[in-house]
């Protein structure tokens, strides 16, 4: 428990303080009647005694709260109590409306703001900030025509000296009791913090995670021993060091979710080489961030032995091209592709199988070696396979035979690019290995123990494979789970024009040469859908720099070479071809009627399918809902249903 200690100037207000405590109702330990010139002195010897708060007036009241750092409560005057001196003081000066001078300090008087009104007075306010100005302000109140001075006892002195009738600044018990009151809430307050500090002291010392506390501003106030531990830093050299430079790798993305959103956030990062998995909690208070809680926990790393990796360095481990590709490589202005990126922060703790959906030209295959590259396989080989064009013998030899991909990745990743391609007893065998961890070699009955993780990619929702029978159920259910929709970049203009930006500059590069797109071209390309994603720019780009006969590229020199480009499409139901002119969203048929693109044709067929069902159609298509409408409206199919 803590000490209050009351120090005053008068011997009377030590008096007032016994009666109020005959009520019983407050404890104050020590009450002195200390001289102004020693406040200093006599308050920190009431300090090393061990009082915790210090109750105190006027002037004695400021000196303490600038040379110590013990909380004052100060004692104010009440309205009451200021009501009944103004009441005298009136009397006193036996006129109507009577100038009042009220002298001292600030911090010694309730609000008076309405008192002229209240009493018919003329009120006025003199007050000093040191001691050495009270008489200065006395002189000064006196000079301006005061009737009446109310201060203490210099004002007083001062005021009969000069022949101007004054009243002591006395106070009732009120005042005392109301300072009371407030020092012992105060010493409540104090010792609920005290406790729980010493309770989150004693939660993060014994916690089996490292933890962090942020205050408001991001800045670090406490790591606990086995963070320290995890960073290879001390509390002392993180402490006061906002987090994003301490720990830069946490991104802005997380900042912005916890501290401007309020929301919890989850990552997967590297800290001093230490693998850790990290929640992001805010502290909320009175619907505001007060700031946060970050609990890590350390990832153990998965250590590539020469027998698990086939040999280590041999020749045909050396055909496993090394993973280089980390997630600040991937385009993610865009929000679409920051909760892409997000989510696969987190599959990179896992060790299931994980299904990339997208178009061609996506970037599937970074995202896959960027989750493995922050996976505890970081360090094992990563390998790309594709099943597409292959006979079910080719592919079972590639990828499941006595030299193949998975007896080459031993203790790393697999990435099986259109799994869906694969034959029948082919699934089969990729549904044992992700299952029981067994690889069939060139005889089925052959099984050999192996340890991969296995990522697969595909065009369509799984549920769409399964429908169209292109995926055995086992391996369907299998591999539903850690699902990754990566969102094409005409779903993501701020990465689709940072893409645009970056390879019309690289191209410059290459080939030496200047060259800037108008505006209008610039939007022309951004409307644009790009089916082909990332490698339909590049290949664009770098045939529009070539063919560039001025500096300045504008809008016609675009669409002439996406007409020439491109000038055709395979619809969605297999029936014709569309044009594909860059200035309009539809094509003309030989009737001259608008031919609805490929991505129409979709959509009408799926709703139909699903009944018309928007939320199913999306979920097909791997878009969200509000993109589905954008579409619809786009194409005027929600007049056609």
């Amino acid at each position: 428990m803590g000490k209050i200690a009351l120090l005053v100037s008068r011997e009377e207000m030590i008096h007032q303080a016994h009666n109020i405590l005959q009520e019983k109702k407050f404890e104050i330990q020590e009450m002195r009647v200390i001289h102004t010139g020693d406040t200093v002195m006599e308050a920190r010897r009431s300090i090393a005694d061990g009082a915790t708060i210090i109750i105190a007036r006027g002037l004695q009241a400021s000196i303490i709260k600038q040379y110590t750092d013990t909380p004052v409560v100060e004692i104010v005057l009440t309205a009451q109590e200021m009501a009944l001196l103004i009441m005298r003081a009136k009397q006193i000066a036996g006129k109507e409306k009577p100038v009042v001078a009220v002298v001292g300090f600030r911090n010694m008087f309730c609000d008076m703001s309405y008192f002229d009104e209240l009493y018919n007075i003329e009120l006025k306010t003199y007050f000093a900030d040191q001691g050495a100005e009270l008489p200065v302000v006395v002189r000064r109140a006196i000079s301006e025509g005061a009737d009446v001075v109310i201060g203490g006892d210099t004002a007083v002195s001062i005021a009969t000296e000069a022949g101007v009738p004054s009243l002591f600044l006395s106070m009732t018990e009120d005042s005392m009791r109301q300072a009371f009151s407030m020092a012992e809430n105060m010493e409540y307050a104090m010792n609920v913090e005290k406790k729980t500090a010493a309770q989150l002291e004693t939660l993060l010392d014994y916690s089996y995670s490292g933890v962090i506390r942020l205050d408001g501003n991001g800045e670090i106030t406490a790591v606990n021993p086995l963070m320290e531990d995890m960073v290879g830093k001390t509390e002392a050299e993180l402490k006061g060091e906002n987090i994003r430079k301490a720990a830069p790798m946490i991104g802005e993305e997380a900042w912005k979710r916890v501290f401007e959103k309020g929301e919890d956030y989850s990552l997967f990062f590297e800290w001093n080489g230490t693998p850790i998995f990290a929640v992001l909690a805010p502290v909320l208070y009175e619907a505001r961030v007060d700031g946060a809680i970050i609990t890590c926990h350390k990832m153990k790393k998965k250590t590539v032995t020469p027998e698990r990796s086939r040999g280590g360095q041999n020749r045909e481990n050396n055909r496993v091209l090394p993973p280089l590709v980390q997630f600040e490589d991937i385009l993610q202005k865009s929000t679409a592709m920051q909760e892409c990126i997000r989510k696969a922060n987190l599959y990179a703790l896992s060790e299931h199988p994980v299904v990339l959906i997208g178009e061609p030209g996506t970037e599937k295959r970074m995202l896959a070696e960027s989750i493995h590259n922050s996976s505890i396989r970081a360090h094992g080989p990563f390998l790309d396979v594709p099943c597409e064009g292959l006979s079910g013998e080719e592919q079972k030899n590639m990828i499941f035979g006595n030299r193949g991909a998975v007896l080459q990745v031993q203790g790393g990743t697999l990435l099986l690019r259109d799994v869906e391609e694969l034959t029948a007893a082919n699934q089969y065998r990729l549904y044992q290995l992700i299952r029981f961890c067994v690889c069939h070699g060139a005889d089925i009955a052959s099984l050999r123990k192996v340890d991969v993780r296995v990522m697969v990619t595909i065009g369509c929702p799984l549920s769409e494979l399964m429908a169209r029978q292109k995926i055995s159920p086992d391996l369907y259910y299998l591999l539903s789970g850690l699902e990754l929709f990566v969102p094409p970049l005409r779903e993501r203009r701020e990465d689709l024009l940072e893409k645009i930006e970056n390879t019309i500059h690289d191209c410059c590069e290459h080939y030496s040469r200047y060259h800037v797109l108008t505006k209008g071209a610039m939007e022309v390309m951004l409307d644009y859908p790009w089916k082909g994603n990332l490698f339909q720019i590049e290949s664009f780009c770098e045939r529009l720099i070539l063919m560039a006969g001025k500096r300045s590229i504008d809008e016609v020199a675009v669409r002439r070479l996406l007409a020439e480009l491109y000038p055709e499409r395979i619809l969605g139901n297999g029936q014709g071809t569309e044009n594909c002119d860059a200035a309009r969203p539809f094509a003309m048929n030989e009737n001259g009627s608008d031919t609805l693109p490929d991505e129409a044709v979709t959509i009408r067929e799926l709703l139909h399918k699903f009944s018309g069902s928007r939320e199913k159609t999306a979920q097909a298509m791997g878009i969200s809902k509000a993109t589905l409408w954008r579409h619809m409206k786009k194409y005027g199919i929600e007049k056609d249903r």
